[in-house]
């Protein structure tokens, strides 16, 4: 419980903070709406948020599903061959240094205002750290593992399903935990820039409007739909480490 209830703890006090300075301060709505007004706005307009969180959510998960796929074969590949190692791992830290949001508006040009250009400018972010924690955890296995099952005839495939990748799984759902989140950053940055749906699209649409309390409540749905994810990595990570944690009978 205590786990549970430290956070929300802190969350109820910070917004109760944030709605006594906006009431004491008489902070127009303009620059700051209360927790109280935007949590009526989400109530009453809840079909136009859950509408413009759909395509974002979606956009989030397909990026991150092929961020990870993406990451584990090229730390899959980087692992086993050497030649790989000394060619990939250079550059992929030099396309990590690089600003991603500079090149957004590229992707955009590269493949249109679409879903597709948003996605792949998800994917770009987001895999990085998988491919770091994963290839972390693929070769920091027991070296005297990988002697006793060479030793027994296993061939590498026995070794990778059976020892590798149960053992490098802390490692790989790290990066998954940091990949969903720039997923989501990568989908909101494609629609500020081009979208005509998103939450993304419709926080832009609000600051230009100067409807602050528009932005705010779409800035809570967008959090909410960030933890969702998130718990589904977490709720994943649960799972695979009962499967292959699993005592055989």
């Amino acid at each position: 419980m205590r786990a549970v209830l430290l956070p929300v703890a802190l969350a109820v006090a910070a917004l109760a903070a944030w709605q006594a300075v906006v009431v004491l301060g008489d902070i127009p709505p303009v620059i700051l709406p209360s927790p109280v007004s935007t949590l009526r706005y989400i109530v009453e307009h809840w079909d136009i948020l859950l509408t413009h969180a759909v395509p974002t959510t979606l956009e989030s998960a397909i990026g991150f599903v092929l961020a990870t796929l993406l990451g584990v074969l090229l730390a899959i590949v980087i692992t086993y061959s050497s030649l790989a190692r000394e060619a990939l791992y250079p550059n992929l830290v030099f396309f990590q240094l690089i600003p991603k949001i500079a090149l957004a508006p590229l992707f955009i040009i590269w493949l249109g205002i679409g879903m597709q250009s948003r996605v792949a400018f998800a994917v770009f972010i987001a895999f990085f750290p998988v491919v770091i924690a994963t290839t972390a955890g693929f070769t920091s296995v027991d070296r005297g593992m990988l002697r006793l099952c060479r030793s027994l005839t296993a061939s590498e495939w026995q070794i990778f399903t059976h020892v590798r990748f149960p053992a490098a799984l802390p490692y790989i759902f790290s990066g998954m935990k940091v990949a969903i989140t720039l997923a989501i950053i990568g989908v909101i940055i494609g629609e500020f820039i081009t979208a005509q749906a998103g939450l993304g699209y419709l926080i832009i649409f609000a600051t230009a409007r100067a409807d602050t309390e528009v932005s705010m409540a779409a800035i809570v749905v967008l959090c909410v739909c960030g933890l969702l994810l998130y718990g589904l990595v977490a709720l994943g990570e649960i799972v695979a480490n009962r499967i292959f944690s699993a005592e055989p009978a």
